[in-house]
Parts: C-alpha cells; structure tokens; sequence
C-alpha cells in the first residue's frame, strides 16, 4: 500500500507540481522575465526552503483517488498522512526513525497474502510501527529533496508553457504558467509573486491521471517528535 501510493504520486503528481518555461506573456509579474525564467527562480526558490508541506491529490486510471499530506524539512523530520485503494495512514519521522499508524484497511492491504495478517491488524490498531527508512515506503516523501526531485522528474514538461493572469492561492498573489498537451491534458502552475517565488499549486486536468498539487507552510517548523515507547510495536516481534 505505501508503495502503491508513492509510485501514484510519483507519476500522477510528479510531472505537473514544479514544471513551467517557455513562451512569454504581456503581464507585469516578475518585472518581465520570461516564462523559463520564472519557472528556474521558483524550482530553485522551492529547493531551498528549509521546510514545506507538500498537500497532493490524484486520481488513477480505473477511478482510485490516492492522497498525500506532508509536511517536511531539511533535517528529517517529518510529518505526514497517505490515503489510498479505501486506507488511511499516518507517517511520522525524527532524525533516522520512521513510524507508521495505519487503520484495518491499510495494514490488510499491506500485508495481505502474509501467514498471521488478522493477528497481526488487530495488535497494531491505534498504534505506531517502528520502520527502517529505506524500508518504510515513506522515503521519497520524508526526504525533502528526494521529495522535490521527484516532483520535478520530468524536464520535458517545462517546455512550451505560456504565461497567464495573476490569481491567488490560499490567499497569495499567484502568476499562472499554463500549457496543453498534445494528448488533450493542461497543466497549470501557481508561482508566487511576492517574496520568494515559491511555487504554490500545480493542476493537471484532461490526461488519464488528473491530480492537484499544493505546495505551501514554506520554512515552518516541522513538529515532529518521537512516539512514547508504550504506543510503538515491532512487527518482527508479533511475527515471532
């Protein structure tokens, strides 16, 4: 399940959340600069922000909806929830230490074929499972980087848009990058116009995946500490 989720949000969000250059507009925004120029100062703006939360939907083909709500930093730390094929589960990381709480349905999805599921679902209810990183399925989100550069994995995207009016996201002035694909899909992207030119939203609508991408809480404090020892278990010790 949690790798279902990060390969969706990977390829269904991935290409639409920090692409846009291209063709140039007649507004005012960013004193003239042209669209590439715009799209290169708000990847690199977006790169290096210590923190973000990174809020994104997305629909697979056959009609699952798959989501992400994370809020991450530089230092690794990381908070976040994941929903996805009917499951609900929340992630949390301090420094190298990866914890997982998920409900019925996303450990039955998890674990599913496995000798013990049942056993196992009902002893992890309400509770934090302890995770390697590497294993947690959780690295490419709580990875602030890793995170980014999967958001920006696919440089042909950046090709060809055009600039559009001035908007708001969640209340901040925004310049739209916008552009359409030869398979019907447009890609729009929000870029903040004031302050650091953060790249706030991104919608993909027309293609096989639509998705929605919001990008916002740029440099906020990451509250994330350990659970107590009496609400983390082990799955190697209940498989025991």
């Amino acid at each position: 399940m949690k790798k279902v989720i990060l390969a969706a949000v990977s390829v269904s969000l991935g290409a639409t959340a920090l692409v846009g250059c291209g063709g140039g507009g007649s507004d005012e925004a960013f004193d003239g600069k042209s669209a590439d120029t715009i799209a290169e100062d708000a990847v690199k703006a977006t790169r290096d922000a210590k923190s973000l939360r990174i809020v994104g939907k997305a629909k697979q083909p056959g009609g699952n909806e798959i989501g992400i709500d994370f809020h991450v930093d530089d230092q690794d730390h990381c908070t976040g929830t994941m929903t996805g094929q009917g499951a609900k589960a929340d992630v949390l990381q301090v420094g190298q230490s990866v914890y997982v709480r998920g409900d019925e349905k996303f450990w039955q999805n998890t674990l599913q074929g496995k000798p013990g599921t049942e056993k196992v679902v009902k002893q992890v209810q309400g509770k934090w499972v302890a995770s390697d990183p590497a294993q947690s399925g959780t690295e490419g989100m709580c990875d602030k980087q890793a995170a980014l550069a999967m958001l920006d994995s696919d440089k042909s995207e950046r090709k060809g848009m055009k600039k559009g009016e001035i908007t708001e996201v969640d209340g901040k002035s925004a310049l739209i990058l916008e552009k359409k694909q030869e398979n019907g899909e447009k890609i729009t992207m929000y870029v903040a116009t004031e302050g650091e030119p953060y790249v706030l939203k991104a919608v993909s609508e027309g293609g096989e995946a639509p998705s929605e991408t919001v990008l916002s809480d740029y440099n906020k404090k990451v509250e994330a500490e350990k659970p107590a020892a009496d609400e983390v278990v082990d799955l190697e010790k209940i498989n025991a």
